[in-house]
């Protein structure tokens, strides 16, 4: 009989060692040069544009297309990913994570910028677009910008959502009444129907509810994360010890290769903060703003609340607490064991709770993603109702399948489909990040100048014709 499971690790560990992990750095690096690390210089900016309101009154917002982007990033891979990669691959792994984040968040800044240039309008004063788009405007090619389409479907349809099923349901593991033939189904089923009732409010819908929840839940975690924190503050130093200690261990790295911290680091924060793999920029081209760069800005936060935000507030409550960490209790047994040391039964209750509400607004996010590839497929028509009734049913569908699969299967299916992503979305964007740089030359022109900066696409040299929008 063929070993599925099997043949699922041995395509991810062919993809990204060495092959993207060496990718996703260079990229990152070479960014980072190019932009001058405007993801550093330019953080407090991002921040305050935050605070701007939309061009027009009615329309999405900045700070509305951000939270959308980090309702999908944010998830339940900031808790089962994140213990899954100090279990399996050391603590040191939390310093790659972070390495990763910072020098991706350039991505980001290059991928969503484009999504704003090259955004485009509907009838109703709405705006869209993403990758297909600017693969499709800038570089006239229709069928790589179909293909990246089909891949997104792929990844945010199947691959995230069957993981983020499992995780969830990863979470009853310890408890007496979890059966492994019976209670994975049952939180599937629950899921799947839960979340199809809230997919039928559609876009508008999925902006209000992320809106409310998303600041709430991460607020709330990591104040409980940084609560068990301070009770083992003794521990700290000898913590963070520990994670630079295990990150620069080369014999361990390069002699477990596939399985070493730099890996899994690398792989879960790619994973969870999603910079470069194209999905946040279908979220940030939904931006009314006057200027694609205020977009591109807003997104470097988004990574930055995803990953140094929220998952080191992760990584380090374990850490912290000492508890013993194994393949045995990677996801989120690791994660419920350590707010035990400090609010006993409780503790893995709020991460049940944090957990489902992290599962909601991923799923949710998800499917965002979903429709606006399916826009474009459909030539940019909305699909008809029973098109939609008929994905959403087999996303729903997916997501009950997901609960039931084995943990290395999620994983792995989630690693390969986000891979096709980047191996298309990047190159993309390296081939038009001069176009990228100099929106943000322009935006930074203005901004010396004392203005509101305000983008015409004449200014850097655009051809107006490829643009919908930046006339």
């Amino acid at each position: 009989m063929i070993d599925v499971v099997n043949i699922l690790n041995q395509m991810d560990s062919f993809m990204y060692y060495p092959y993207l992990i060496v990718f996703l750095i260079l990229v990152g690096f070479f960014f980072t040069v190019l932009t001058k690390g405007v993801q550093i210089r330019l953080f407090v900016e991002s921040l305050r544009i935050l605070l701007e309101p939309p061009e027009e009154e009615g329309s999405v917002s900045s700070f509305q297309a951000m939270l959308v982007s980090t309702a999908s990033r944010v998830g339940t891979a900031n808790i089962v990913g994140v213990s899954t990669a100090i279990c399996l691959g050391g603590p040191g792994a939390v310093f790659w994570m972070w390495f990763i984040a910072i020098s991706t968040a350039s991505s980001a800044f290059i991928e969503s910028t484009l999504a704003q240039i090259y955004k485009r309008r509907d009838s109703e004063g709405r705006f869209f677009g993403g990758p297909a788009y600017y693969i499709e405007n800038a570089l006239q090619k229709h069928r790589v910008a179909v293909l990246f389409s089909i891949f997104l479907i792929i990844t945010y349809a199947v691959g995230f959502n069957m993981l983020c099923s499992f995780n969830l349901q990863s979470t009853f593991m310890d408890y007496p009444f979890y059966n492994p033939s019976v209670t994975p189904a049952i939180v599937g089923a629950l899921l799947a129907i839960s979340t199809g009732y809230c997919i039928i409010g559609g876009g508008e819908r999925i902006v209000s509810f992320t809106s409310v929840i998303v600041p709430f839940m991460g607020i709330a975690y990591v104040a409980i994360c940084l609560i068990v924190i301070l009770f083992n503050f003794k521990n700290i130093p000898s913590m963070f010890f520990m994670i630079f200690q295990d990150a620069f261990d080369f014999n361990s790295i390069f002699g477990g290769v596939t399985g070493s911290c730099m890996v899994y680091g690398i792989k879960r924060s790619v994973f969870s903060n999603e910079a470069g793999i194209g999905s946040a920029p279908n979220a940030a081209a939904s931006a009314n703003v006057s200027h694609p760069v205020k977009q591109g800005l807003a997104q470097i936060l988004s990574v930055y609340i995803d990953t140094l935000f929220l998952s080191t507030a992760t990584a380090l409550m374990c850490l912290s607490t000492g508890v013993v960490r194994s393949s045995t209790v990677a996801g989120a047994p690791y994660v419920q064991n350590s707010i035990q040391t400090i609010f006993g039964s409780a503790g893995p209750i709020f991460i049940i709770i944090a957990m489902v509400l992290f599962a909601f607004t991923t799923l949710i996010g998800n499917l965002y993603y979903v429709d606006s590839a399916l826009f474009f497929l459909n030539k940019e028509k909305e699909p008809s109702k029973r098109v939609m009734s008929i994905v959403h049913l087999a996303c729903v569908l997916v997501i009950f399948i997901g609960a039931t699969l084995p943990m290395d299967a999620a994983w792995a299916m989630a690693d390969i489909s986000m891979g096709g992503m980047i191996v298309i979305n990047l190159p993309v964007c390296i081939l038009l990040s001069k176009i990228a740089i100099g929106c943000m030359k322009d935006y930074e022109k203005q901004k010396k100048a004392g203005k509101n900066p305000v983008f015409k696409a004449k200014s850097i040299g655009l051809n107006e014709d490829t643009l919908d929008y930046w006339k």
